[in-house]
């Protein structure tokens, strides 16, 4: 999948995927909405934010993740 609104800059945030140049970690926006903040919410503390940057950057998170093993701790 090819990320249009995902930007990977080393000379910002020492290369931390970033929504649009914004300085806006794609992990606090993942972090925000798994703390169950809505989409509303996450736009009205991030007027920089679009729809679309919420979303992508839950795609980024997935395919990140995808086909790698994450350890589970059980109980």
């Amino acid at each position: 999948m090819r990320f249009t609104r995902i930007t990977i800059d080393t000379d910002k945030m020492g290369g931390v995927p970033c929504i649009r140049g914004l300085r806006i970690p794609i992990a606090t926006i993942v972090g925000m909405v798994a703390n169950g903040m809505t989409e509303k919410e996450i736009l009205d503390d991030y007027p920089d934010l679009e729809h679309e940057d919420i979303r992508e950057a839950l795609l980024y998170a997935a395919d990140a993740v995808k086909e790698r093993q994450i350890p589970l701790v059980t109980a």
